[in-house]
């Protein structure tokens, strides 16, 4: 992480109204280049509502968010191509092989043949998928189906990736694989938003933030956000607490 860098991503008072419902309320928080940054919450915190905004899915109904310098409301198409996301669903294609995903997903960022190579080369090896090329994404365990579908995320080269929930439903040995090879895009510089429901693996963040109704709650290293919380208090003890404010 380096910590001189300007913001990979800056959020101020960022709102989204649905009719009567403020879905986030004024959040505001920065991200810092190749940091590994947990968004987390109960259901219905406004998590899933700001990673949209942030990736230009969804316009705010106030405030601002930029990534990499782009401001996501003026200019969303222009973040979507500094962006990877990763899905809890993975968005493979079943009835393609491994291989052929890749290069469908380099096609659809719009690599030429010689990058497209390359890029395909690399999140082989990357992601640690060779043996797999040939075969069916549908037919994939779920670790392998979490790796190949990271190689996709990556092959543009986004500068800020997005990861929702990505481990939910894998083995504990493919989640470590998992954030292993995470942990080494993040020291190359690839800034990471991650959601989870796993308090084990957000303990490993750089920094969090906890969202409940909306608003931010607390941001900070798991140490400091677990502090605010009382001196005893464990990161399983903040989402237990805001799931019950929630409820």
């Amino acid at each position: 992480m380096n910590g001189t860098a300007a913001p990979a991503v800056v959020v101020e008072a960022l709102t989204r109204r649905f009719g009567a419902l403020t879905a986030v309320d004024q959040a505001s928080f920065e991200i810092r280049e190749g940091e590994l940054f947990g968004v987390l919450g109960p259901n219905g915190s406004g998590k899933t509502t700001i990673i949209r905004m942030l990736c230009g899915l969804l316009a705010p109904t106030s405030g601002t968010a930029r990534i990499a310098g782009i401001d996501v409301a003026r200019e969303p198409d222009r973040v979507k191509e500094a962006i990877g996301y990763m899905s809890q669903a993975f968005g493979l294609y079943r009835d393609l092989t491994a291989g052929e995903n890749l290069r469908f997903y380099g096609g659809v960022y719009g690599l030429d043949h010689a990058a497209l190579d390359e890029r395909v080369a690399w999140a082989t090896e990357r992601m640690r998928i060779g043996e797999l090329g040939g075969r069916l994404a549908g037919v994939l365990s779920g670790g392998q189906k979490q790796r190949l579908a990271l190689g996709c995320a990556l092959l543009h080269r986004p500068r800020v990736l997005f990861l929702d929930e990505p481990t939910a439903g894998v083995d504990p040995a493919a989640r470590r694989l998992f954030w292993d090879i995470i942990r080494g895009l993040a020291a190359e510089g690839v800034t990471i938003i991650c959601t989870t429901h796993y308090m084990d693996e957000a303990e490993r963040f750089d920094r969090l933030v906890f969202l409940s109704h909306g608003r931010v709650t607390t941001i900070g290293t798991p140490t400091e956000v677990t502090a605010a919380y009382g001196a005893n208090a464990s990161l399983e003890d903040v989402f237990i607490r805001l799931q019950e404010a929630d409820s």
